[in-house]
């Protein structure tokens, strides 16, 4: 069991008072340290229910966003990622750029050994985008590169992954 100095900096969790932001916050996001550093292990976040808005019309923007790393010492506390892709619902980006920039807060927060984030966004128009961002540290390069081509692989096949 973790203990309340392992605990410290972990705010929003257990917290009912929480406000839930209107506008972009990476500020929000909260860490806890990794107990197992020493062992390679995946993470993963699924968010079936991303919005956004889209930055010429200010339509909303329906995403299924997925979130897979190696962590290092510190891994992202769930309720603040949760309030933090919360906070998009005002945000007028692209696609891509949503993917993107949750990428670089998440890898600025934790400093992973590998990080990806997939959009997996509702058809407009008659067109669906499937954004995929990763970031690698130099041990990880080979899997970067790797995943990169799956996903090339997956658009071109119909299918994603």
């Amino acid at each position: 069991m973790r203990n309340e100095n392992e605990l410290q900096g972990v705010s929003l969790l257990g917290n009912t008072g929480v406000k839930y932001p209107t506008e972009y916050a990476p500020e929000i996001l909260e860490t806890f340290k990794n107990k197992h550093p020493e062992n390679e292990y995946v993470v993963t976040f699924n968010c079936p229910e991303f919005t956004s808005l889209c930055p010429k019309t200010g339509q909303p923007d329906f995403a299924k966003i997925i979130i897979t790393y190696i962590p290092r010492e510190d891994m992202v506390e769930s309720k603040s990622l949760k309030l933090y892709l919360f906070s998009f619902r005002n945000h007028g980006d692209f696609h891509e750029d949503c993917v993107n920039i949750i990428m670089k807060d998440l890898v600025r927060l934790m400093n992973p050994r590998y990080l990806e984030v997939t959009g997996i966004f509702t058809p407009r128009g008659g067109i669906s985008i499937y954004p995929f961002a990763n970031y690698a540290d130099d041990e990880h390069q080979d899997l970067a590169r790797s995943r990169r081509i799956d996903q090339m692989k997956a658009a071109v096949s119909g299918m994603t992954i």
